[in-house]
């Protein structure tokens, strides 16, 4: 009933752009069967447990290097306009905390409470769920001067290489071949191309259920602040995720299932738009949102790739969809660990 509520609008959180595409439909196939309960929630303790890890890793990283990526530590709240949806997200909370998150419900007061720029929804509001020890920020900031640090340690970038293809012998990968550089050669190598994955894997006898999911992002300077939230939230209806860097609002989410279409199509955007200045009225200054549009690597459970391969020297590191930089600091280390022969501190089914 839900996917006949959005289907063909441009606001819809999931948008299928149907394609002559096999992968496509069979990757479409087994998002569907992931849907059931107990896959649902099998999968669900899976990422929560990868996610708890991952913010640890992401506190030590901080600590140990100073990084700073205009990061918010004060929660993340999802709030709810349905009182079904809230009947519902309570009961995956209580299934979230058994597994040891701290996610809370919370009623419309308790809610405004925490993030005064929601008490603009009145009587809308239903409640919501808290996460306080959750976290936000910046990621391009955050990978800019991740990659500044680890260039100052002796890390080389090789940019705007065009990867041709991995060239194995035996159990072995022997080399990677680029256009226009020599091959390149290493010890052991980490698969993590995001949505192209899949090409590279592939020819290697490495099936891998990828597909691109393109999502939106909007970013619009503070216009009023009084307006303006500053606690992280989730729209669950829309499935928007809102952030604030100190005088600048972001607001990202939906997937559209088109293929390796990267355009912007600011229908998506303006709609996006559209909905935050339903939320919050008169909050960002629209006339002068940037748009932005790139691929997410959904797997069908959203549950990652991280590990081993039928390959003694490759590993994978992808596949992590709307989770990318949730998940980011926690699936390196564990890989990390992986690479150097040891088992990592996470319960998580690893390739």
């Amino acid at each position: 009933l839900k996917i006949l509520k959005w289907l063909g609008r441009e606001d819809a959180p999931l948008l299928f752009r149907l394609r002559a595409d096999p992968q496509q439909w069979a990757w479409g196939l087994r998002f569907l069967a992931e849907c059931f309960p107990g896959r649902n929630r099998a999968n669900a303790a899976q990422l929560l447990r990868l996610g708890m890890y991952s913010r640890t890793a992401l506190r030590d990283l901080r600590r140990a290097t100073g990084i700073t990526y205009d990061e918010q530590t004060r929660g993340i709240l999802h709030f709810y306009l349905s009182e079904a949806e809230l009947a519902a997200s309570a009961r995956m909370s209580e299934y979230m905390r058994k597994l040891g998150s701290d996610r809370a419900l919370k009623n419309a007061a308790q809610c405004v409470a925490i993030e005064p720029a929601l008490g603009a929804l009145g009587e809308r509001l239903a409640g919501g769920t808290y996460s306080q020890e959750d976290e936000s920020g910046d990621a391009h900031k955050f990978t800019l001067a991740l990659a500044e640090r680890c260039a100052a340690k002796g890390v080389r970038f090789e940019n705007h290489v065009t990867i041709e293809r991995i060239v194995a012998e035996g159990d072995r990968i022997s080399q990677v071949d680029t256009q226009g550089v020599a091959p390149l050669r290493a010890d052991a190598y980490v698969l993590c191309l995001g949505s192209y994955s899949p090409h590279f894997a592939r020819p290697l006898g490495i099936p891998l259920a990828i597909y691109p999911a393109k999502g939106y992002s909007v970013t619009m300077p503070v216009k009023n602040a009084a307006s303006a939230w500053t606690v992280s939230l989730t729209d669950e209806a829309y499935k928007l995720v809102f952030s604030r860097f100190g005088e600048r609002l972001r607001i990202a989410g939906t997937a559209e299932l088109t293929g390796y279409d990267t355009s912007i199509r600011e229908a998506r955007c303006r709609a996006i738009v559209n909905r935050t200045l339903e939320l919050f009225p008169d909050s960002g200054d629209a006339t002068q949102a940037q748009f932005w549009a790139g691929l997410r690597p959904a797997t069908p459970s959203n549950v990652p790739y991280i590990g081993r391969t039928r390959y003694r020297n490759l590993y994978l590191n992808t596949g992590h969809g709307t989770l990318g930089w949730t998940h980011a600091c926690g699936s390196g280390r564990a890989l990390a660990e992986i690479v150097s022969g040891r088992n990592p501190e996470v319960n998580f089914t690893f390739t």
